[in-house]
């Protein structure tokens, strides 16, 4: 009895060990960070130190309700394109990447290599230059949109479209197909081939194995896919910002961009950038809780 509570110390203590490094760095990393932000939003502060500072006061919620209230409404412009950004990342780079990945791992699609390749690339290539590329091609008078619409209209003029994130919207769903098309073809390689070959042999069709084999085996990798989506798109910002900078007018800045720019140009308003990188990650707590009650919904379903 003694020997074995002497073996149950020891596993705790090393246990302990092996994830005490791990865990002083995650806290110090992420943790603290996110803690001191809220703590900073709830503030006065506008620059210098942060400890010892006589002028720093605590303000409450003033920053949340100014961000709420403001009268351009660049937080509700912000939040509904980061959330079509959602939308295009969840129901269109992971749908698409997931029949892509199906069709190369049917080998129905010939030159399965270099096809890969080629819808993998962007993912490879800076998101500043791909910004900056197809920032000539969609806006600006002398884009090669304008340069097309010219054949057809020689008298045409370069205009603000009542939806400047649609071109932003393409680009990213271009972008990012191929990350989760690499993530599906990798995970639909491991299902045991012997399994859909006897599907096959007992007179299933391609959709019904797709359906009731393939799909359920990949359900968790589909889970997975979704968060990394949710979570990539509420901090895209290297991508819009070479390719609109926010604009036209701001009607394509997201919530990173926003806050960037209220810490960052002008007069800097550290509580309110604060508060919106807060709200940031509570929007994505919030639909990642979605996205698993749609899980336990759907695994209790079946």
């Amino acid at each position: 009895m003694a020997a074995n509570m002497t073996k149950r110390r020891e596993e705790k203590f090393a246990y302990a060990t092996l994830v005490l490094p791990a865990l002083l760095i995650y806290l110090a990393v992420v943790t603290f960070p996110i803690i001191f932000s809220i703590l900073l939003s709830l503030t006065n502060y506008n620059g210098g130190k942060v400890f010892g500072n006589p002028n720093l006061k605590f303000v409450g919620l003033k920053s949340y309700i100014f961000m709420l209230t403001e009268p351009t409404g660049g937080f509700y412009t912000a939040l509904k394109n980061n959330m079509f950004i959602v939308a295009v990342s969840v129901f269109g780079q992971i749908p698409l990447g997931f029949f892509l990945a199906y069709f190369l791992n049917q080998k129905i699609i010939k030159a399965k290599n270099l096809f890969q390749a080629l819808i993998y690339l962007p993912n490879v290539i800076s998101p500043i230059i791909i910004g900056i590329l197809f920032r000539s091609i969609y806006y600006g008078q002398n884009s090669v949109y304008m340069d097309i619409v010219r054949i057809f209209k020689p008298e045409a003029n370069f205009a603000i479209s009542s939806q400047p994130i649609i071109p932003v919207l393409v680009v990213i769903l271009w972008m990012y197909t191929g990350f989760y098309m690499i993530i599906f073809l990798a995970n639909m390689q491991r299902i045991d081939p012997q399994i859909l070959e006897a599907a096959r042999i007992d007179g299933a069709k391609e959709g019904q194995i797709l359906t009731h084999i393939i799909f359920p085996a990949l359900f968790g990798v589909i889970v997975t896919c979704s968060i990394l989506a949710i979570t990539g798109s509420l901090r895209a910002f290297d991508l819009i910002y070479a390719m609109t900078s926010g604009g036209p007018a701001g009607l394509t800045r997201v919530l990173s961009l926003y806050m960037y720019s209220m810490a960052f140009t002008g007069a800097p308003n550290y509580p309110l950038a604060n508060a919106i990188s807060t709200v940031m990650i509570l929007i994505s707590f919030i639909l990642i809780i979605v996205v698993r009650v749609v899980e336990k919904f759907v695994s209790v379903k079946e």
